[in-house]
């Protein structure tokens, strides 16, 4: 049941990051999933390590939609670097 939690979460914090950020990325609903577990660990591991909070804090949350947001900005930037050639 974890896994289906991870999924459901990594959706949720996908799609959150997506509203927030301008512009449009054309991702589909298993990238835009991807996106939201990546940010998901990314929040986890970097809040975890300088210990500004615990697992399952609220604040883990926030940090997971700002990292995703972070994973969009680099996304949008390298296909925009492919784009061009």
């Amino acid at each position: 049941m974890g896994f289906v939690w991870t999924i459901v979460l990594g959706f949720v914090v996908g799609v959150v990051a997506k509203l927030l950020h301008p512009g449009k990325e054309n991702m589909g609903f298993i990238m835009t999933i991807l996106l939201g577990i990546a940010g998901s660990f990314l929040a986890g591991f970097v809040g975890q390590f300088f210990g500004w909070y615990q697992a399952g804090e609220g604040a883990g949350f926030i940090a997971s939609v700002v990292a995703a947001i972070g994973l969009l900005l680099v996304y949008g930037r390298l296909r925009q670097g492919n784009g061009g050639s």
